[in-house]
């Protein structure tokens, strides 16, 4: 299910695109027209235009049920290197948050 008024987001700088994915509820990012499982691997978004763009093309594939809850959040380049505005994003990025042995902080990926 969209929420269009809760995921909308304008905003004027770089942007991303996430979601989860449904089989194991790992983050996701828009890479083409597919998806990556790190932030750095993922596209970013110049503009609004071309967020909306990748948004709408991910609301259009929610009903292959592969992924939920699609939405755009903002980046920045620090020193050469995309990292998230907010720390929501920040915390997604590193992975789950309960033990540093697992996860994508541990290397453990299971694409």
């Amino acid at each position: 299910m969209v929420f269009p008024g809760l995921m909308a987001h304008q905003n004027h700088g770089l942007q991303m695109l996430t979601a989860n994915r449904l089989r194991d509820g790992d983050v996701l990012y828009r890479r083409g027209d597919g998806w990556a499982l790190f932030l750095d691997e993922g596209d970013v978004y110049p503009d609004q235009a071309s967020a909306d763009a990748a948004l709408a093309a991910a609301n259009a594939e929610l009903v292959r049920n592969e992924f939920v809850a699609p939405y755009l959040f903002e980046v920045r380049e620090v020193n050469g290197k995309i990292v998230p505005v907010k720390e929501r994003e920040i915390i997604r990025a590193a992975g789950p948050t309960v033990h540093r042995n697992t996860g994508k902080q541990a290397g453990q990926v299971h694409a």
